[in-house]
């Protein structure tokens, strides 16, 4: 059985039994937290490509997360994997190559890989897209939330600073985006959310933790950071409320069941992040 039909039963299970679960501003209830679709709608099509983004679009997604990587000639693609192996052909269209990083593909290279056969084969030939492509797919009505890349080898190689100016570059899409609450960034590693924060300070912030942050850390990322942004199973009421205490917004990931998608909109998360946004906003 194919993934995309295992699927098809998860998020038909998912609707029938979270009826009273669309939560998001537009879709749901006003106050409810935001709907922030996981590499897209990355339950019913491949991850962090078109299909996926255009499907959390009709969704009505509050919110698109997409992850930032960059190519060995510069371009910044979206793409989550350190390595090219899980999601495309790559070992079969170029064997043999010392490494599978994205970063040691060319721009050229990485647009003839197929990734989406992986999920299933309907989505054959799906190419890998670029954070400008997604941008320009979200259409100005969808948020966006983009992720650093924490692979180790990027270190240090300017891509906050990059991503900054990519953002920047795109003529009014920083400020309109910002005046709608559609645009925000987010990390793993500190340094590189500090770097962002540095190149682009008007544009939210957020950590990413798998871990729960302790007090000493919360107390220091309230100095400079927007949102805190945990593993939904570490968080709790006490955690959720001294992120609120301090001044940030808190984003909880992957939620995928529906009781838990439950407990966190009642624990009052600002956002859910969620491989299946049908879910939370009950739009096919």
């Amino acid at each position: 059985m194919r993934i995309a039909r295992i699927v098809g039963l998860v998020v038909t299970s998912l609707l029938i039994v979270s009826p009273g679960a669309a939560v998001a501003g537009g879709s749901g209830t006003a106050d409810g937290p935001a709907v922030i679709a996981h590499r897209g709608s990355s339950g019913i099509a491949p991850e962090n490509t078109t299909p996926a983004i255009r499907a959390a679009v009709r969704q009505r997604a509050d919110v698109v997360e997409i992850d930032v990587q960059r190519t060995k000639d510069g371009r910044l693609v979206n793409f989550h994997d350190c390595t090219l192996e899980r999601t495309t052909d790559v070992e079969e269209r170029f064997p043999g190559r010392a490494s599978y990083r994205v970063s040691d593909f060319t721009w050229a290279e990485l647009r003839t890989l197929d990734a989406g056969s992986w999920f299933d084969e309907s989505f054959a030939g799906e190419p890998i897209i670029t954070v400008r492509e997604v941008i320009r797919l979200l259409g100005g009505r969808t948020g966006l939330l983009a992720e650093i890349s924490p692979c180790g080898h990027y270190a240090g190689t300017g891509l906050p600073e990059q991503l900054a100016a990519e953002l920047r570059s795109i003529p009014g899409y920083v400020d309109a985006a910002l005046a709608g609450g559609r645009l925000g960034v987010q990390s793993f590693e500190v340094a590189d959310a500090q770097a962002f924060h540095t190149a682009l300070p008007e544009v939210p912030i957020g950590l990413l933790d798998a871990d729960r942050p302790t007090e000493a850390e919360l107390l220091e990322l309230s100095t400079w950071a927007d949102q805190v942004n945990p593993q939904w199973t570490v968080t709790d009421q006490a955690l959720i409320d001294r992120v609120h205490e301090l001044g940030m917004e808190i984003n909880v990931w992957t939620v995928n069941e529906p009781g838990a998608m439950r407990r966190m909109r009642d624990l009052g998360v600002d956002g859910i992040i969620t491989d299946f946004p049908q879910s939370l906003t009950q739009r096919g």
